[in-house]
């Protein structure tokens, strides 16, 4: 890849010689602001990434709040942003209102099951049928035979279980209930897969965001819920090993979820400005994944100008972030929990990125 100096001086070279084709850059020193919002399953990666780019490029301020996909996929749509973070690939619906939408996987991560248990270290074992039923209020306690059956080694106590589940619009719930409808009949047919589902009645607790459900799970006795692997690892929380399809009880690492990934990424995946709402990295076809994984997107529109306060400083400055996210970005991802991008997915996001233009005219040369 052509290091961020050699293109900048490749484009003063072109400038001088007047062969420079296409959208004129400015390398002005003056301050660019690029605001976003969405998905807080990558938040530590991404505020990580931004605190890093800010040094190579300290006039390019990136905001990013993690206010969870669904937010960040309505503010896309309302133009009041110039991306969107969100663990959920847009439906056909969310295409509509936000159309030319670009689909850039930006980090994969895992959906831990967290839970707080006096005396039991991680490692409890859970399938997805028994995970479904204690959120639909099926399984109340955490002596229940079927648990106990697969745990034979760990004393149980006759507790109640306290399920967390977002209580905003989010992509981590997305995945999770996606999850759910694939392994229980019961709760594809009533409760489903959404960014929000109506969460049967049980003994239960709502919090926002990954770190609210996290900070919920270690103060609450008893209770168990799903959080992103990261925030689980910063917050030393105890995580369940869940049985994947062939029958291994598998803890979320890095390996397993690298393994998930991969295994996904041979198989093909589309191009950015195609369909994404069928890709899923949930119970891939490895016997050592883990089998709740999930890609977290970020969401550009391809052309820029449909941004109301975007300007050729901006959508430049905004090109190049994106870059850097899927190049460089990606070396800090395993010290944060999250796995680096595939090889081949990195190609397909350096494709996508040159279909960004502004004004009808693609501003990849410095790329």
């Amino acid at each position: 890849m052509v290091t961020k100096y050699a293109a900048l001086a490749i484009i003063l070279i072109t400038l001088l010689s007047g062969a420079f084709i296409g959208v004129t850059y400015s390398l002005s020193s003056k301050a660019v602001m690029l605001n976003s919002t969405g998905a807080s399953f990558p938040y530590p990666l991404i505020d990580k990434i931004i605190t890093e780019y800010n040094k190579v490029e300290p006039y390019v301020q990136v905001n990013y709040q993690p206010s969870g996909s669904g937010a960040g996929i309505t503010a896309l749509a309302d133009k009041t942003i110039f991306f969107a973070g969100s663990d959920a690939p847009l439906s056909k619906t969310e295409k509509e209102k936000a159309p030319n939408t670009l689909h850039i996987p930006e980090t994969v991560g895992s959906i831990a099951i967290a839970y707080n248990i006096t005396g039991v270290p991680s490692g409890l074992k859970l399938t997805g049928q028994i995970i479904a039923d204690i959120f639909e209020g099926k399984i109340t306690l955490w002596n229940d035979p079927v648990i106990t059956k697969i745990n034979p080694d760990i004393v149980l106590p006759a507790e109640a279980i306290i399920t967390v589940h977002r209580s905003e619009s989010s992509g981590t719930t997305f995945v999770f209930t996606n999850y759910l409808s694939i392994e229980s009949a019961s709760w594809k047919n009533n409760v489903g897969q959404s960014k929000t589902v109506a969460w049967p009645p049980a003994n239960d607790i709502a919090s926002n965001g990954n770190t609210g459900v996290a900070q919920i799970i270690t103060s609450t006795p008893y209770s168990i819920g799903y959080v992103e692997l990261a925030y689980t690892l910063q917050a030393n929380m105890t995580i369940a090993a869940i049985q994947n399809p062939y029958g291994n009880y598998v803890i979320p690492t890095l390996e397993s979820t690298a393994i998930a990934a991969q295994s996904v990424a041979l198989e093909g995946l589309p191009a950015g400005d195609a369909d994404w709402s069928g890709v899923n990295l949930l119970n891939t076809k490895d016997a050592n994944a883990y089998p709740i994984v999930s890609f977290s997107y970020i969401l550009v529109y391809q052309e820029l100008n449909v941004i109301p306060g975007m300007t050729q400083e901006r959508a430049v400055a905004l090109i190049e972030f994106l870059w850097y996210v899927i190049h460089d970005g990606q070396q800090l991802a395993n010290s944060l929990h999250y796995t680096q991008l595939p090889d081949n997915v990195v190609e397909i996001n350096a494709e996508t990125i040159k279909l960004i233009t502004f004004n009808g005219q693609t501003i990849t040369t410095i790329l």
